[in-house]
């Protein structure tokens, strides 16, 4: 793959924990599967009249994964690209597909593991004018913190049918005492929740909660019935909550225990709820949270549906954070259908840009980009997947809608 030689290379210095971001920095650009050939074009004009309009210069470098690579590198995931995004740091990728049931594991999951990005980070806010199925989709401003390497998606589980899940199973049975597994043919996984990665995690969504004036975060887990592993999260939250911050956080508890429910101005809350009554509570309670952080399954889950409630995946923007690491992505999945027909929704990969230039500290072009994919959606100028449901609306291709994301933002700046 071709480096830039205009552009320079985003750094991290460790000590301080801060980017040392030039004015033209290197980010590779990873297409993806499906509708990648579409959306991520689409992304790349509007960030770049972003850039440009603030004074900078993006320097895009393509990087493979997924059906471009087994065609370039006959691989899925060649070693190249993992280590331009290691090498250059931040980085933007498109949707890739996951087989189900069967074929290689999720390549999305394998770059989370391998560049040790441990956070999932998928803001969901209301863009005026999007069709939502709630009455009030506003009341959703709201941050999901998702631990991305361990849970189920560490990937440790055996086939049923095979030697190695009968080991498993006869070890469990006769030298752990295990009840409950019916006899026949049995797939076992295991669920593997650390300390260190629970941590670090919960850390990060505080941090991010006390930088952005948020009030509160939530733990949300199935500790009830899972109280080794997701009851574990829970406690250990607490602890980096109760350890780690001083007063600048309190708990639920002594919210109610010593202030009779009067959270200071100044103080984050963190409290807890069980997962099944948290997915209800998006709905019911939506306005009471502000930032979640959860286990890998759970957050697949909660994101999903907080992003149901301000109109679907189309315009769910996300990233995955490491340490001086973003590589931002959008929710939705690769729509192979729909793969190269200029129609589909840009909006979801543009936002998880938004995220990528927020985590450079480009505050300002990150404004300029949600604003101006906010007005061309309230001015009814949207993809076929929006305009089927508003009334009197403009329907726009991919490439038509990104043009006018980017002429807006010309105008605004």
């Amino acid at each position: 793959m071709d480096v830039p030689a205009d552009g320079e290379r985003v750094t991290y210095d460790a000590d301080a924990d801060e980017l040392d971001v030039p004015e033209n920095p290197i980010v590779p650009i990873l297409y993806g599967d499906g509708i990648g050939v579409d959306v991520a074009p689409a992304a790349k004009q509007v960030l770049q009249a972003a850039a440009e309009a603030t004074g900078r210069h993006v320097e895009w470098m393509r990087v493979y994964a997924g059906e471009t690579a087994r065609e370039m590198y006959d691989e899925n995931l060649p070693a190249e690209t993992v280590e331009a995004i290691r090498e250059f740091r931040v980085a933007l990728k498109g949707p890739l597909t996951t087989p189900v049931g069967a074929g290689f594991r999720s390549l999305n999951v394998a770059l989370r593991q391998k560049l040790d990005l441990f956070a999932n980070v998928r803001p969901t806010y209301y863009l005026d004018g999007v069709p939502s199925p709630v009455k009030a989709p506003e009341q959703m401003d709201m941050v999901t913190f998702r631990e991305n390497t361990e849970d189920v998606y560490a990937g440790i589980e055996w086939e049923a049918g095979t030697p190695e899940v009968e080991q498993v199973r006869t070890f469990l049975e006769e030298e752990m005492d295990a009840e409950g597994i019916h006899d026949g043919p049995v797939g076992i996984g295991i669920k593997p929740i650390t300390e260190f990665g629970t941590k670090r995690l919960v850390r990060e969504a505080i941090d991010y909660a006390l930088a952005n004036d948020r009030d509160s975060v939530t733990l949300v887990h199935k500790g009830n019935i899972m109280k080794y592993t997701e009851g574990q999260f829970r406690d250990w939250g607490y602890e980096v909550a109760e350890e780690e911050y001083g007063e600048d956080v309190i708990t639920e508890d002594t919210l109610w225990e010593e202030r009779d429910g009067e959270q200071p101005e100044d103080a984050l809350v963190v409290n807890d709820r069980i997962a099944d009554n948290m997915l209800q509570q998006l709905l019911t309670r939506t306005e009471e949270y502000d930032v979640l952080a959860m286990p890998n399954l759970n957050g697949d889950y909660l994101s999903d549906a907080a992003g149901a409630q301000i109109g679907g995946l189309g315009i769910a923007p996300g990233a995955n954070f490491g340490q001086g690491r973003v590589l931002a992505e959008p929710v939705h999945g690769s729509a192979p259908k729909y793969a190269g027909q200029d129609k589909v929704n840009p909006a979801a990969m543009i936002l998880s840009g938004r995220l990528l230039f927020e985590y450079l500290g480009w505050e300002d072009a990150a404004s300029l980009i949600g604003e101006a994919v906010e007005q061309t959606i309230a001015s009814k100028y949207v993809t076929y997947d929006l305009h089927r449901q508003i009334e009197g609306g403009e329907k726009a291709s991919t490439s038509e809608f990104a043009q006018r994301v980017a002429a807006t933002i010309d105008e605004l700046a």
